[in-house]
């Protein structure tokens, strides 16, 4: 079996993408001085650099390399070695131009950037697989490597591909799927519009057309082009595996749903020895360290539980938003250890030093190109000597309250066109539950929709349009044995393959949820409902509003106005031991902790009293100990109560009764037996 730590790496991995092919030779021996002196125990190494590693088709020159590499041996540094297939050289596409990828509309795009790439072409594939092996020939046995990067990023900036090449090995991938071309008619409803197929030879992909396409069809080739990029890791890997057996092998996953809409990432989680995840702060006015932190528990939750390492972020600003905001003082170590806290073994960046050329010259850096004698430097050697002291929790798992549903092929669905309402958006939706259970302090576990719930008291389901027949069965025994569920509006309305289930709206959802809805009606721009009753406050929501019919479940909110008033807006329905809470519109902030806190009840979920808003208490806890990180985002000092005595790994005090996290600060205590 591969192993699932980096191999030869005793502590904690930090550093970051380092690429000293950018750079004179001179330079590289002052770079791992530099990271001597800032802690850095790993580097990522190769993932750019097929152009210099196979300079011509055939030819490879590792001399380079094997300098590299040894020079990191040398100063006691492990590898993250890349394989460099993100990056194909300009030869290969003048001699393979059908490699480069098709859009939509037709448009084959041209090379110059990176992840331009048909990843159904027999010659890319080919040619990946030589350049891999060749790898692995050549470093299996070098004393540097820890760990085997495949790629780089898959799915971004190319998700999918529509030339010919692709319908052909979509029409291969039906028929594994249906069997036959009947099967796929009825999958995708082809009676509609008269779509209908005779043979599989005239399915192509869902190029542009007129108007809306086939839904099914669109959905169906999201999946194909998801599992098109995970057959060429899955290639690669098994490459690696082979002929560098006890190697990990990992690629950098971008699970926040800011970064990326195209990979089901719990199927990549099977596929991967260890979960690696990159993650950059969206400075589009949300708060940042609440979007980390969802992050960092997907990424966690992706890997089933178990720790995973964050790949990349940024020491400061990147250079691919409309505005690059420098991170505060400070801002970097409380990102970084977040992560940790959420079960990361390690901080990594991007990149080592700051290049002076190409795309990413104003993307931030460990060594910037103000060098040394800056805050970011100094905040980097502060920091590295922060990680090197969380040693001890390696190995231990991050401690979970609740669970939160996520399905990428739910929010594939939700996507296609031709919806109630543009303005409902599922990635807000998660957003929005995942903050309120952030601002009640709560850890939380994402899960699919068919997996085991038993061990959370509380499931919130924040937006799961398409639910298949299972996941309504899981979601009924869940609450029958005596689970809390909160379900927000349009859940289980569509299958898997994009069809209403048979009867009224909710579907899957309508037998645990103790109602059915007769009509959705969606709000106009800048329209809001008043919601009313005995369930606590008057509500206010907006985007979203339903006509629900009880069947068993009770009304504790009702529309006061709007299509539905009188009807009832906030039902709760008892089903065996536990209850089920539907909530029809859209609610946000205290409007939603208000349902939350009731559903909190319902569950045993005790409320964390005494915790400023956007003070994180999250637990790390394992054979080595219980570890309590307390992360202050705020500008004033917060103290924060023990179970019991322990010692501040990162400051060396012991601590009683309470603490106190300086504004700004982060704190790690290992808790007394």
């Amino acid at each position: 079996m591969p192993e699932t730590t980096p191999r030869g790496l005793t502590r904690l991995a930090f550093g970051g993408d380092y690429n000293p092919e950018q750079w004179p030779e001179s330079v590289w021996h002052e770079d791992v001085r530099l990271m001597r002196e800032a802690g850095v125990t790993m580097v990522s190494v190769g993932i750019f650099s097929w152009a210099l590693l196979e300079p011509d088709p055939g030819a490879y020159d590792f001399g380079w390399l094997d300098r590299v590499l040894d020079l990191l041996d040398a100063n006691g540094i492990r590898a993250d070695l890349g394989t460099p297939t993100v990056a194909p050289p300009a030869w290969f596409y003048r001699a393979h131009p059908d490699a480069l990828p098709v859009d939509r509309d037709g448009r084959r795009l041209a090379f110059g950037s990176r992840g331009a790439i048909c990843h159904s072409s027999p010659a890319y594939r080919r040619a990946a697989a030589r350049i891999t092996t060749e790898l692995a020939r050549r470093y299996a046995g070098h004393p540097a490597l820890a760990l085997w990067h495949v790629h780089n990023e898959y799915g971004v900036p190319v998700s999918a591909c529509y030339c010919d090449t692709c319908g052909a090995h979509f029409r291969q991938w039906l028929r594994a799927r249906y069997g036959t071309v009947d099967a796929v008619n009825e999958a995708w409803g082809t009676a509609f519009w008269g779509q209908r197929y005779r043979g599989f030879e005239e399915i192509d992909p869902p190029r542009t057309t007129p108007t809306t396409g086939n839904p099914a069809q669109q959905l169906d080739y999201r999946r194909f082009a998801d599992a098109t990029l995970r057959e060429n890791f899955v290639a690669e890997r098994d490459i690696l595996h082979r002929l560098a057996p006890g190697v990990p092998v990992t690629t950098n996953f971008m699970t926040a749903l800011s970064q990326c809409d195209s990979i089901d990432y719990w199927a990549w989680g099977r596929e991967v020895d260890i979960v690696t995840n990159d993650h950059y702060l969206i400075t589009d006015g949300r708060r940042t360290h609440v979007n980390l932190a969802m992050a960092a528990d997907l990424t966690r939750s992706v890997a089933g539980g178990a720790p995973w390492l964050l790949l990349e972020h940024a020491t400061s600003g990147v250079n691919w938003q409309p505005r690059n905001p420098a991170k505060s003082p400070g801002e970097m170590a409380r990102n970084s250890l977040a992560h940790v806290a959420r079960g990361s073994e390690g901080a990594m960046f991007f990149q080592w030093r700051q290049s002076r050329r190409g795309a990413e010259k104003f993307h931030s850096a460990m060594v910037p190109h103000a060098g040394t004698d800056s805050r970011v430097w100094r905040e980097v050697v502060e920091l590295g000597r922060a990680v090197d002291s969380l040693a001890p929790l390696r190995a231990t798992r991050t401690v979970a309250d609740v669970a939160v549903l996520w399905d990428w092929q739910s929010w594939w669905a939700q996507q296609l066109e031709w919806r109630p309402s543009e303005d409902h958006d599922a990635r807000e939706r998660a957003d929005t539950f995942y903050a309120s259970l952030y601002d009640r302090h709560l850890t939380v576990d994402f899960a699919h929709p068919e997996s085991d719930l038993s061990g959370y008291p509380l499931v919130v389901v924040p937006a799961l349009y398409l639910t298949t027949e299972a996941a309504g069965r899981n979601l009924r025994g869940y609450v029958e044995r005596g689970g809390t569920l909160v379900v927000s509006y349009f859940s289980g309305i569509v299958d898997e393959h994009d069809a209403v289930h048979p009867g009224a709206y909710p579907g899957a959802l309508r037998d645990v949820l103790g109602l059915t809805v007769e009509e959705f009606s969606p709000l106009l721009a800048g329209e809001t409902v008043r919601l009313t009753g005995a369930g606590g406050p008057d509500l206010t929501g907006d985007v979203w509003s339903e006509i629900v019919v009880p069947r068993g479940a009770e009304t504790l909110w009702t529309y006061a106005d709007g299509i539905p008033a009188g009807r009832p807006a906030v039902t709760r329905n008892r089903l065996g031991e536990g209850t089920a809470w539907y909530i029809s519109s859209r609610l946000s902030g205290p409007d939603l902790d208000s349902v939350l806190e009731r559903a909190c009840e319902d569950a045993g979920i005790a409320p964390r009293t005494g915790l400023p808003r956007d003070v994180e208490v999250v637990r790390r806890s394992g054979g080595s100990g219980t570890y309590v990180f307390v992360i202050n985002h705020t500008a004033a000092d917060a103290k924060v109560a023990l179970d019991s005595p322990g010692t501040d790994l990162l400051t060396g005090e012991h601590v009683a009764g309470a603490l106190t996290a300086p504004a700004g600060a982060v704190r790690v205590v290992a808790l007394e037996a």
